[in-house]
């Protein structure tokens, strides 16, 4: 599986946090929220994170897609 990339976060002076993907905003997280995305993101992979709390991650056409002809190596 390919690796997410392109996400960012901002974190602003009030506690949000503002995930984007690609300069896009993608999420908008506050309060009780937010902090646990914060001490999850500096633990792990940022962008596994980013893309798990967006949403943007693993739709479930995953196994469809490699057992198509196209992806056969």
């Amino acid at each position: 599986m390919p690796r997410p990339h392109g996400f960012t976060y901002d974190e602003h002076a009030d506690g949000s946090v503002t995930i984007t993907h690609q300069g896009r905003a993608a999420g908008t997280l506050r309060g009780a929220r937010a902090a646990k995305f914060l001490a999850e993101a500096a633990s792990g992979d940022q962008q596994l994170v980013m893309a798990r709390w967006t949403g943007a991650y693993k739709h479930g056409n995953e196994r469809v897609a490699r057992r198509h002809p196209r992806n056969q190596g």
